[in-house]
C-alpha cells in the first residue's frame, strides 16, 4: 500500500459522515478548543516555554478531535503526552472513554491499555529520573482512575446498549412473526367456518326459496296467503345473498363470488328501504335524518344498518303496534344511528312462545361497534325503549380492540385485512418475553456489572491506602521544621543530630544531593525539605554537613521544584 493509499484511508477514518454530523462537529471542534486553552495555560503555568505550551496545545487538539477514528493511537500518544507535561492528563479520561467503546476485541483493548500504562509510568519516571516504587505504584495508580475506569465504563456500557438494540430487534421479528402465523391462523378457521356455512346454511335457504317460489304459483291460495309466501321467498332470497356475502367476507375480506357488481344495500344507505319494508309489515315507523351524508368505512357503514334492523326487530317482538322512530344524525365527528320506540301496548309484550329470540342480539351489536371503535346504547326511556349507536367516521379503514372496555370511541390499533395480522393477545407474548428477557438481562448486568465495579473500587481503596500510607512515611523522613534546624549548633556530635532529624532517605530529597552550594571537601551531607511547602515553584531546603563525627555546617537554600 503506498501512502497515498494511507493517507486516503486515514483521511476517511477520521472524518467518518456516520461519526461526524454536523451538530457532532461542532460540538467536538468547540472539546478540542477548550482542551486546548486549558493545556496551553497550564504549561505555561508550569513555568515551561511559549514554544512546548502552544506545541502541547496543538497536540492535544489533534488527539481530541481524531479520538474517534483512531482510537488506539490516541489513547497511546495521550498516555505519552500526559507523562512528559503538567496539564495534559485532562485529556488522558477522554481518550480512554472514546478508546474503551471503540477498540474492537477484548485483547486488542488489553494490549492498547497495557502498552499505554507502561509507556505512561515509565516515561513519567525518566522525566522526573526517579525510580522509586512509591511513584511506580502512584502513576499506576493514576492510570487506573483515570483511564482504565473510564474504559470499561464505556465499554460495558456500549455492549449494554448493542445487547438491548440486539433483543429490540429480535423483540420486533417475534412479533412480525406472530402476527404472521397468528392472522394464518384467522384465515384458515375462518374459510373453515365459511365452508361450514356454505354447506349447511346455504343448502337449506335455497331448499326454501325453491319451496315458497313454487308454493307462490299454487292457485289453491288466496291472495293474501300468496303476499304472506312472496314476502318468505323474498326474505329467504334477500338471506341467501347475505349468507354469500358473509361466507366471502370470511374467506377473504371481500364481496361473496356470487353478489355481482352491485353493492350491498345492508348499508346506512339502504336504511330507507329497511324502513319502507317494516311498514309494509304493517309497523308505525318514521324516519328522520340530519347533518350532510358523509363517506363511512365499509364495517362502519354495515354495523349502523345493523343497528337499524335489530332495534326493528327487537320493538315488533317485543312492543308491537307502538309507534317507533329511526333517527340518523351525521354528527361533525361521528354518525348517529338510533331506534325508539314507545311503551307497549295493553296486550303487553310478546310471549316467549310467540317469539323467538336468542338473546345474543345487544351482544353482538355492542362487538360490532366495538370493532370500529364506536359504542351502543340500549335501556329503557320514558315507558319505551332505546338503542342508539355512536359510531366514528374513521378513514375508510376497519378497527379492532382488544381490551373489555366499552366506552372506547376509537382508541383501538389499526386492523388490517384478513391474513395480514394484526394485535395478537396471547400468554406467551413476544412483548412479554422481551420483558421478561431484559428483567433478566438487566439484573444480572447489574449484578456482574456492580461485582466487577465494586472490586475495582476495592482495589483502588487498597492502593489508594497504600499510597497515601507509603506518601506519609516519605514525607516523614523527608521533611524537617524550622524550629528543629535552628536548635541544632555547629559543632555538636554527629550522632547527636542525627537522632534529632529525619534520616532523609525518601523519594523527595533524591534528586536534592546535586542542588545548592557545593558541599564542603570530604563532608556527608543530610539535605531536608522544610515542612513550610513550597513558595511557589522553589522549595526550601536545610544541609547538614558532617565531618570527623561532628556537624561542621548546616545551611539554608531554595532549590527549583
Amino acid at each position: 500500500m503506498d501512502a497515498t493509499s494511507w493517507a486516503r484511508g486515514l483521511w476517511r477514518r477520521v472524518t467518518d459522515p456516520v461519526d461526524w454530523p454536523r451538530r457532532r462537529l461542532l460540538w467536538e471542534c468547540l472539546l478540542a478548543a477548550v482542551l486546548a486553552l486549558l493545556v496551553g495555560w497550564g504549561e505555561l503555568a508550569g513555568g515551561h516555554g511559549l514554544l512546548r505550551s502552544a506545541g502541547a496545545a496543538v497536540g492535544v487538539a489533534v488527539l481530541s478531535l481524531v479520538r474517534r477514528g483512531l482510537p488506539v493511537t490516541t489513547l497511546v500518544a495521550v498516555s505519552v503526552l500526559s507523562a512528559v507535561t503538567d496539564a495534559a492528563e485532562l485529556v488522558l479520561p477522554l481518550a480512554a472513554w472514546s478508546a474503551g467503546r471503540r477498540i474492537d476485541g477484548v485483547l486488542k483493548a488489553l494490549g492498547a491499555f497495557g502498552t499505554s500504562l507502561v509507556l505512561y509510568v515509565g516515561l513519567s519516571l525518566w522525566t522526573q529520573q526517579r525510580s522509586a516504587p512509591f511513584l511506580l505504584v502512584l502513576g499506576t495508580l493514576f492510570f487506573l482512575v483515570f483511564a482504565v475506569v473510564p474504559g470499561l465504563a464505556s465499554r460495558y456500557w456500549t455492549q449494554r446498549r448493542t445487547l438491548l438494540q440486539t433483543l429490540q430487534e429480535r423483540n420486533a421479528h417475534l412479533l412480525r412473526e406472530r402476527q404472521m402465523i397468528a392472522g394464518q391462523a384467522r384465515m384458515r378457521e375462518r374459510q373453515r367456518i365459511a365452508q361450514d356455512m356454505h354447506d349447511s346454511l346455504g343448502h337449506q335457504l335455497a331448499l326454501i326459496a325453491v319451496q315458497t317460489g313454487a308454493l307462490e304459483v299454487d292457485r289453491e291460495l288466496t291472495g293474501r296467503q300468496r303476499e304472506a309466501v312472496a314476502v318468505l321467498r323474498q326474505a329467504s332470497v334477500a338471506a341467501m345473498h347475505e349468507l354469500r356475502e358473509v361466507v366471502g367476507i370470511l374467506k377473504d375480506g371481500t364481496l361473496g363470488e356470487d353478489s355481482g357488481a352491485e353493492p350491498p344495500a345492508r348499508v346506512v344507505a339502504g336504511i330507507g328501504g329497511l324502513v319502507d319494508s317494516a311498514v309494509a309489515a304493517g309497523m308505525r315507523v318514521t324516519l328522520e335524518r340530519s347533518g350532510e351524508a358523509r363517506p363511512l368505512a365499509p364495517a362502519v357503514d354495515h354495523a349502523g344498518y345493523r343497528i337499524v334492523q335489530e332495534g326493528l326487530t327487537n320493538a315488533y317482538k317485543h312492543a308491537p303496534g307502538t309507534p317507533i322512530t329511526v333517527a340518523v344524525r351525521f354528527e361533525p365527528d361521528s354518525l348517529v344511528v338510533e331506534v325508539a320506540n314507545g311503551p307497549a301496548g295493553p296486550d303487553g309484550p310478546v310471549r316467549s312462545e310467540e317469539a323467538v329470540s336468542g338473546g345474543q342480539g345487544l351482544t353482538g351489536l355492542r362487538e360490532r361497534a366495538r370493532l370500529v371503535g364506536g359504542i351502543i346504547f340500549a335501556g329503557p326511556v320514558e315507558g319505551g325503549f332505546r338503542l342508539a349507536g355512536m359510531l366514528p367516521y374513521g378513514s375508510g379503514e376497519a378497527r379492532a380492540t382488544f381490551v373489555d372496555t366499552e366506552d372506547d370511541l376509537r382508541q383501538q390499533p389499526a386492523w388490517g385485512t384478513p391474513g395480514e395480522g394484526g394485535p395478537v393477545i396471547d400468554r406467551l407474548d413476544p412483548r412479554e418475553e422481551f420483558k421478561d428477557i431484559m428483567s433478566t438481562r438487566k439484573s444480572n448486568g447489574c449484578v456482574i456489572g456492580c461485582g466487577i465495579a465494586l472490586l475495582i473500587l476495592v482495589g483502588l481503596a487498597a492502593l489508594a491506602f497504600l499510597a497515601l500510607g507509603k506518601t506519609i512515611e516519605e514525607t516523614d523522613k523527608a521533611m524537617l521544621d524550622r524550629s528543629v534546624y535552628d536548635s541544632v549548633k555547629v559543632g555538636e556530635p554527629e550522632q547527636r543530630v542525627r537522632d534529632r532529624l529525619p534520616s532523609g532517605k525518601s523519594v523527595f530529597t533524591a534528586d536534592l544531593k546535586d542542588k545548592g552550594p557545593a558541599q564542603p571537601a570530604g563532608a556527608s551531607c543530610l539535605s531536608l525539605l522544610s515542612s513550610e511547602g513550597s513558595k511557589g515553584t522553589e522549595d526550601t531546603v536545610f544541609r547538614f554537613c558532617f565531618k570527623d563525627g561532628k556537624l561542621i555546617e548546616k545551611r539554608e537554600f531554595d532549590v527549583q521544584n
